[in-house]
């Protein structure tokens, strides 16, 4: 099958009793019937946070505020009709509604938003990441839940979306671990945080890990989800030779190294990284560091 990635942004939304806001796949969307948390598809060069508060507001008449990060998950669901697997990379916020009137959806993708109390959203049928994020069973959807027939629009050529995983990776000496970008990649000669893109069907945590390993041959534990990035560049220039319209989405992790070694670059980096190296907390001061390093350290102070 062929393989196509998507990036989503959600919210988790409460009213004072405690209640969830869900809203409905309408007979326009890929599971109708079925219930989710609100939210959508990113845009190319959107940042997450802000498709969220542009997907609840039309999905739902609120005007919600991002209160924070809740999680970030992927899932992969196959399409045998149309011989595609989908994976979507799903950044899941806390949100808080700010005004609006509820209403539902007018000719879109979902026709009914609803508060529900946890009662009531375990008895309906929901797509699994919404009952992963609200804590309730994950029931297999019904035979033929799933009704798209239209065909996936294939990416542009020269438009790239990319979803990453990175560490702040710490040793139990208080050193940072970081990866230098090798010549002939954007950002080259920068520190950068160790990670990368994760490969489809992967989620997050374990692209993180994998990439820990490939750049510096060490073993890490993921503590915490700390951040989120969003970088577009379009005209980034690569080892591709000709440049594209750049957005990558970026999840930054708290990782710790209990049993730090020297550390050694693999063939499986692909070549992006030169050297990964640790640094006490008195030598970062003099790096060239990517944006995302750097607003990362000052994040951890």
């Amino acid at each position: 099958m062929e393989q196509m990635r998507r990036v989503g942004a959600y919210g988790v939304l409460r009213d004072p009793e405690g209640r969830v806001l869900l809203v409905r796949g309408s007979e326009r969307a890929d599971f109708p019937g079925v219930w989710s948390l609100p939210g959508g598809g990113l845009e190319h060069a959107e940042h997450p946070a802000q498709a969220v508060l542009r997907e609840v507001a039309e999905e739902t008449g609120l005007v919600v505020e991002v209160a924070g990060l809740r999680s970030v998950v992927a899932d992969v669901v196959p399409y045998p009709d149309l011989g595609v697997a989908l994976h979507t990379d799903r950044v899941l916020f806390e949100l808080t509604a700010v005004g609006g009137t509820l209403r539902a959806e007018r000719d879109g993708t979902t026709d009914l938003a609803r508060w529900l109390a946890p009662q009531e959203a375990a008895g309906l049928p929901l797509l699994p990441f919404t009952a992963e994020a609200l804590a309730l069973p994950v029931v297999p959807l019904p035979s033929g839940a799933l009704r798209r027939r239209e065909p996936f629009v294939a990416p542009q050529a020269a438009r790239r979306q990319r979803f990453g995983a990175y560490g702040l990776v710490t040793d139990p000496a208080g050193r940072v671990l970081l990866a230098l970008i090798a010549e002939g990649y954007p950002g080259a000669g920068q520190w950068h945080l160790p990670g990368g893109g994760t490969d489809h069907g992967e989620q997050p945590v374990t692209a993180l890990l994998r990439e820990l390993v490939e750049e510096s041959g060490q073993l890490g534990r993921v503590s915490e989800l700390i951040g989120l990035d969003n970088l577009h560049n379009p005209a980034a220039l690569g080892p591709e030779g000709y440049p594209i319209d750049w957005h990558g989405i970026r999840v930054v992790y708290r990782v710790q190294v209990d049993r730090p070694t020297e550390p050694e670059v693999t063939e499986l980096a692909g070549g992006s990284t030169a050297r990964a190296t640790w640094f006490t907390p008195s030598e970062l001061h003099e790096l060239p560091l990517t944006e995302i390093a750097a607003e990362a350290l000052r994040a951890a102070r």
